[in-house]
């Protein structure tokens, strides 16, 4: 079955899933550890639950990486897929309408299709290696803006520390935290904030894998904090910092924080 259609399907599964836990305590519940380290939430399980079953009936990959599972094989031929079944866990727990499910799908170490559904707006980005970004089927580009101090940007700082990012803080227009870094890369794409800075080291891949490509796609850039290709590790237990923007700021954005 074709990838991006298996994941139309999914999407709509995980959706129906967890539609009445969302908002909930139910939801918020945790009832374990994930092969991350981090706890997992009933949301969490039941989401993960429907892609793995789903998966072991129509196998699209050989290796699953996911938040909470770890690593799980199935009897695909090739391909790893790496998957946030609820991306901004904490965003859906108390109802905040900005969280999704982010799928991407890499083979030979490269991801070649994304795949990031927005699950309380019920938008789609989706990107394939050398073919653009794509919303709702429509093409996307990341933003032109070139000032600093026009600009938009999502800004984390380490452990809520925001000493490093303090200049680059002062000197941009508009600085969010949106809690879900799929849907923020993804947002990149599509020119509705112009980077994305995340100086935690706790982004990992199956956080990231998926929005990278839809923003590189669309134009923009993804680095390490000195502005060198970012390079994860396929497993969850590892985390990485992340500078992501609309490519044309992207070195000034490194400038400010060094």
């Amino acid at each position: 079955m074709d990838f991006l259609r298996s994941c139309d399907l999914l999407a709509r599964s995980v959706h129906d899933a967890i539609r009445g836990m969302v908002g909930t305590p139910e939801g918020g519940k945790t009832i374990g550890m994930g092969a991350d380290g981090t706890p997992t939430k009933k949301i969490d399980q039941v989401a993960e639950d429907c892609i793995v079953e789903f998966l072991r009936e129509h196998p699209l990959c050989r290796t699953l990486i996911s938040e909470e599972a770890g690593k799980v094989d199935f009897p695909g031929e090739k391909g790893t897929i790496f998957l946030d079944p609820i991306d901004g866990t904490y965003n859906a727990v108390v109802g905040i309408p900005f969280y999704a499910l982010s799928i991407a799908y890499a083979e030979e170490g490269r991801i070649v299709q994304a795949f990031v559904h927005d699950l309380a707006g019920r938008e789609t980005f989706t990107a394939t290696l050398g073919g653009g970004a794509f919303l709702d089927g429509r093409p996307i580009e990341a933003s032109k803006i070139t000032k600093l101090d026009e600009s938009a940007m999502s800004i984390y700082g380490r452990k809520f520390d925001p000493r490093r990012v303090m200049h680059l803080g002062q000197k941009i227009r508009r600085w969010r935290e949106l809690g879900a870094s799929a849907l923020e890369l993804s947002y990149i794409g599509c020119g509705r904030v112009d980077g994305f800075i995340d100086l935690r080291g706790t982004l990992r891949v199956t956080d990231a894998a998926a929005g990278m490509l839809i923003c590189t796609e669309a134009g923009g850039r993804v680095s390490d904090l000195n502005g060198n290709p970012i390079q994860f590790p396929d497993e969850v237990t590892i985390g990485k910092c992340m500078v992501a923007t609309n490519g044309i700021m992207h070195h000034k954005v490194i400038e400010y924080l060094r």
